[in-house]
């Protein structure tokens, strides 16, 4: 497994270094030694540490984050609960996708410098830039993927309609789908 450690307003340390290593080591298991896993440790200004995981793997994107006040131990051993966890859940649902192999990646087309002179208009700045594949899949991939990220929407291009869709999580706890019309 490929484990790739970095520390945002802290040094890693050695011994973190191998509490990390000799932790996520025991993930293997689960993700197979070919993985790539990212593990992200930052200091925060009010003295929480935070411990964010990220596994890209077979076009499935597993995320878990963690904080506490004062031990990053503990951020570490939380995160990686949380990720087994996730694991545990969608077992199934991994174990179908990746053997059907349902995914063929698809850049996203998107014009960055037409965004950020939009937002300059109305007087707001992007102060963050990310681009990242999109890949079809059904809508209940689509949801499975929000739910691993832990994120509160996700754009994937739909099989059905062969649209980029978005799809985001409302107030009220139900889902919401935005589709494009031509």
């Amino acid at each position: 497994m490929n484990i790739n450690i970095t520390g945002k307003n802290m040094v890693v340390t050695n011994s973190i270094n191998d509490r990390v290593l000799k932790k996520v080591g025991k993930m293997e298991r689960y993700l197979g030694s070919a993985t790539n896993l990212q593990v992200r440790l930052t200091k925060e200004k009010n003295n929480r540490r935070k411990c964010e995981i990220t596994v890209p793997f077979e076009g499935v994107t597993l995320r878990a984050e963690a904080s506490n006040d004062d031990n990053l131990y503990i951020s570490i051993d939380q995160a990686l609960a949380k990720l087994e966890r996730q694991i545990h859940k969608h077992r199934t649902k991994l174990e179908k996708r990746l053997r059907t192999d349902a995914f063929s990646p698809k850049e996203l087309e998107y014009d960055a410098e037409e965004a950020k002179a939009e937002a300059a208009e109305e007087g707001r700045k992007v102060v963050r830039h990310k681009s990242f594949p999109v890949r079809p899949m059904s809508m209940e991939d689509a949801i499975l993927q929000m739910e691993l990220l832990g994120h509160d929407f996700f754009v994937f291009v739909n099989v059905e309609t062969d649209r980029t869709n978005v799809l985001y999580l409302r107030k009220d706890g139900d889902l919401g789908l935005l589709e494009p019309e031509a």
